[in-house]
């Protein structure tokens, strides 16, 4: 198998139907199924530089974009999660065959175009990234047809769920994405992700107002661990079909009047069990209720929009709108003195890989 420097980039997601909360938080193995809208613009981009045999005992360097715009060497916690994702797709190249086979070693470097643990789903892209790059040094093609030899979505998707970010695995696929789906096969200890419907089906845009640019204080990984200690994280479960169905069919039907409710619904009741989650966490900011203030005005009667919000583990906001109407939108929301910026985001196709490198 032959190797050499390789570069992708990978898009973030929202999450229409969140992934919240775990059967095994570590193996990014779910409760239940989940639905997003892939984006385009809020992309990590990773190159990966296969080391020489002769260092196949050294540790992987792990390079990330600083605030002065240079390269520099990340810090522990996030190298540490990057080493043992390059673990984990060391144990795939070799066949599971573990420490007892090859296992070389990478260089990697990585930057974000949006900010990073923000609640913004930069691990979802990061690790989406990284999965694609490395299969791509590894000699594979990994968004190829598996039936011309190319690794396949479904598969890339298993590897980059392996990094422990359940919501990576949505993000190496394009348009509208349901994670697990029966249609890309895998089982219970392998779920991967599907593509409803490509981009070009529904062209909605993500229109993302920061109230807070600093990384959250506490992980989304701790949220899945503590959610079930929440009283109502087994009503959500139970109601949890219902909509996944509902917005099956508006995607299906390009219909945002009913998807927007189901938005809405749940991006309040994850917050509801991380706020009764024991210890509570509390992920909102002032700025965070100003925003859907705006955006329920936003869609009043007469305005003549149509925007709906939702939030991940975080305190920013997404409104989801049509994309004629994403610069209007963005104009209102930019000007609540809560709101440090905003990001015209829309839906997007995912992965790609680029002869551009980082190092």
């Amino acid at each position: 198998m032959s190797s050499g420097k390789a570069t992708a980039s990978a898009p973030a997601n929202i999450a229409f139907v969140k992934y919240w909360g775990a059967r095994d938080p570590a193996r990014a193995l779910p409760l239940a199924p989940s639905i997003s809208m892939t984006l385009e613009r809020c992309r990590s981009r990773t190159t990966v530089v296969p080391l020489p045999a002769s260092r196949a005992g050294d540790a992987d360097e792990v390079l990330r974009r600083g605030p002065r715009g240079e390269l520099e060497p990340a810090p522990e916690r996030f190298a540490a999660r990057v080493w043992r994702h390059l673990d984990a797709l060391r144990d795939w190249a070799a066949g599971g065959e573990g420490a007892g086979a090859a296992r070389p070693r990478f260089r990697v470097a990585t930057e974000n175009s949006f900010p990073a643990a923000a609640g913004l789903a930069s691990s979802a892209s990061g690790f989406a990234a990284l999965a694609t790059a490395v299969a791509a040094a590894l000699g594979r093609d990994p968004l190829g047809d598996p039936g011309r030899g190319g690794l396949g979505r479904a598969e890339l998707s298993s590897l980059a769920r392996r990094s422990g970010s359940g919501s990576a695995a949505r993000s190496v696929l394009g348009g509208y994405v349901e994670w697990p789906s029966e249609a890309a096969g895998g089982d219970d200890d392998d779920p991967r992700a599907a593509e409803i419907a490509p981009a070009a089906h529904w062209l909605l845009a993500d229109v993302i107002a920061l109230v807070e640019e600093a990384p959250k204080t506490v992980s989304s990984l701790d949220g899945h661990r503590l959610a079930p200690t929440s009283p109502h994280f087994a009503r959500r479960l139970a109601e949890l079909p219902g909509r996944l169905d509902e917005v099956r069919a508006a995607i299906r039907e390009r219909d945002l009047g009913r998807l927007g409710p189901v938005l809405e619904e749940e991006a309040v009741e994850l917050h509801l069990i991380a706020m009764t989650s024991r210890p509570p966490i509390f992920y909102w900011r002032p700025g965070t209720l100003a925003v859907l203030e705006e955006v329920r005005a936003v869609r009043a009667p007469g305005s003549g929009l149509a925007a709906w919000a939702t939030m991940d583990a975080g305190a920013n906001v997404h409104v989801v709108c049509p994309a004629e109407e994403a610069g209007e939108v963005a104009a209102r929301l930019a000007r609540l003195p809560e709101v440090r910026s905003v990001i015209e985001d829309r839906v997007g196709d995912g992965p790609a890989l680029h002869d551009e490198h980082l190092i």
